[in-house]
C-alpha cells in the first residue's frame, strides 16, 4: 500500500525525489572528488619523484614586493654538482611563456618553452614516447633542437611522428628530436603540463636574449631517497652560504620536495572536503525538510483514508510502517537519481579541469545509505503523526 501511494501522489513524489536527489548528488560529488584527489595526489608525487628536489629562485612564501626571483646562478649549479653529497643530477631551467609554435599551416598558441641542460626527461622521470633527450653536445653548441610535449605534437602533427620535422618558435626554426609521453595533469603555475617544448638552456637564453648568468629553477636528483630530509637541509645550508645569507635572514630561494607537494595537496583536499561537505550537508537537509513538509501536508490530506484503515482494524504500527515505506521508497529513488546526477556533474567538471573524480562502489553505497537515512529521520515525524490520528476525527476529516 505504501508503494501504491508513492505512485498515486505523483507530484508529491516528484518534489521529494528531486529534493533528495540534489542532496545525494552533492554527497556523490564529494566522495568521487576526494577519491579523485587522492589518486591525483599519488600520481603527482610519483611524477615529481621521491628522490628529487626542485629549487626556485626567490622566496615563494614571502612574496615581498620587488623581491628578486632570479637568484640561482650557474655557480650555484656547479657548486651543488661538485660539492653536495649524494647528488646524481643537477638540471638548471628557465622558461618562456605564451609562445606560438608553427609548422607549415598548423600553429599552436600559449606554449611554454622550457630551457634545460642534458637529460631533462631522465631528471623528471618523464619517458620519451619517441626520439632522444637533450645531450651535453646540444647544450654546448646551443643547438636548435626541441622535444615536444604530447599535446603540442598532436595539435601540430596529429598522429604523425614529429621527430625530424621542423617547427618555428618566434620565427626561429627548431628540429624536433623527441616527443614526451602524455602526463595529463596541470603544471605549476597553471596550464597543461603537456603543452610545453623543451630546448637546450643555452639556446633559449641566446635566441630570446635572456640573462645568461641566472636561471629560474634547479632540478636536483639524489642517489639515496631515504635520506631526503638530510639532503634538503644540506642543500639549503649550501645555498645560504653561496648567497651570503646571514643568521635570521630569510632564504632568497625555495626548495620543494615530494613531501611538500603532498602536504599542499592534502591541504587542498581538506579544503575541498570541507567546502563540498558543507554544501552536501545543506543540500541533504533541504531534501529532508522538503520530504517532512510534504508528508505532513499529505497526512492532513489523507486523514479520511487513515481513519478508515484504523476503523477497519489497522494498528498504529501498520500506519507508521506504511508512511515510512513511502518515505524510504521515495528517498531510494532520489538516491539513485542523485547518484547519477552527481556522477554526471562530476564528469562535466572533470572535463572542464575543475575537479578530478574517480567512481568507486563506496559512492554508490553511501548514496543509498544517505538517502535511506533521510527517509527514516525526516519521515518519522509525519509517519508518527499519521499513526497517532484519532480514527473518529480522521473520518470526519479533522486530522
Amino acid at each position: 500500500m505504501g508503494l501504491e501511494a508513492v505512485w498515486a501522489f505523483k507530484l508529491r513524489s516528484f518534489f521529494v525525489v528531486l529534493g533528495v536527489a540534489f542532496g545525494i548528488a552533492s554527497l556523490t560529488l564529494i566522495v568521487t572528488a576526494v577519491d579523485g584527489a587522492n589518486r591525483m595526489a599519488v600520481e603527482i608525487v610519483d611524477m615529481f619523484g621521491p628522490d628529487a628536489a626542485l629549487v626556485f629562485g626567490g622566496n615563494i612564501q614571502k612574496r615581498a614586493v620587488g623581491m628578486r626571483t632570479l637568484t640561482l646562478s650557474n655557480e650555484d649549479a656547479k657548486r651543488i654538482r661538485d660539492s653536495l653529497p649524494g647528488v646524481s643530477q643537477v638540471i638548471p631551467m628557465r622558461a618562456k611563456f605564451g609562445q606560438t609554435v608553427k609548422s607549415g599551416n598548423e600553429n599552436f598558441q600559449d606554449v611554454r618553452i622550457i630551457g634545460a641542460t642534458e637529460d631533462y626527461a631522465l631528471a623528471w622521470n618523464w619517458p620519451l614516447a619517441e626520439g632522444r633527450d637533450i645531450s651535453a653536445e646540444d647544450q654546448r653548441l646551443g643547438a636548435r633542437i626541441a622535444i615536444l610535449g604530447d599535446k603540442v605534437s598532436k595539435e601540430i602533427f596529429g598522429q604523425e611522428s614529429p621527430v625530424g620535422r621542423v617547427i618555428y618558435i618566434a620565427g626561429i626554426p627548431f628540429q624536433v628530436v623527441g616527443r614526451l609521453t602524455l602526463r595529463g595533469v596541470s603544471g605549476g603555475g597553471g596550464g597543461d603540463i603537456d603543452s610545453r617544448i623543451i630546448v637546450p638552456l643555452s639556446t633559449l637564453v641566446q635566441r630570446f636574449n635572456m640573462d645568461r648568468k641566472y636561471f629560474r629553477a634547479l632540478r636536483i636528483k639524489f642517489l639515496e631517497p631515504d635520506y631526503m630530509s638530510a639532503h634538503v637541509e644540506n642543500l639549503r645550508l649550501l645555498l645560504r652560504h653561496l648567497h651570503h645569507i646571514g643568521p635570521g635572514e630569510d632564504d632568497d630561494f625555495s626548495i620543494i620536495t615530494a613531501d611538500e607537494v603532498l602536504k599542499f595537496l592534502s591541504m587542498f583536499k581538506g579544503g575541498l572536503t570541507i567546502f563540498l561537505g558543507v554544501t552536501a550537508g545543506i543540500a541533504v537537509l533541504v531534501g529532508g525538510f522538503v520530504l517532512a513538509n510534504l508528508f505532513s501536508l499529505s497526512v492532513s490530506e489523507r486523514a479520511e483514508e487513515i481513519g478508515l484503515k484504523k476503523a477497519m482494524g489497522a494498528r498504529s504500527s501498520a500506519i507508521l510502517g506504511q508512511f515510512l515505506v513511502e518515505a524510504c521508497a521515495l528517498t531510494a529513488l532520489g538516491g539513485v537519481f542523485g547518484l547519477f546526477l552527481g556522477l554526471g556533474l562530476g564528469q562535466f567538471l572533470s572535463r572542464l579541469d575543475i575537479l578530478t573524480i574517480q567512481f568507486s562502489w563506496k559512492a554508490f553505497f553511501m548514496a543509498l545509505a544517505g538517502s535511506q537515512a533521510v527517509g527514516l529521520v525526516f519521515g518519522l515525524k509525519p509517519a508518527k503523526q499519521a499513526a497517532d490520528l484519532d480514527p473518529i476525527q480522521a473520518l470526519r476529516g479533522e486530522g
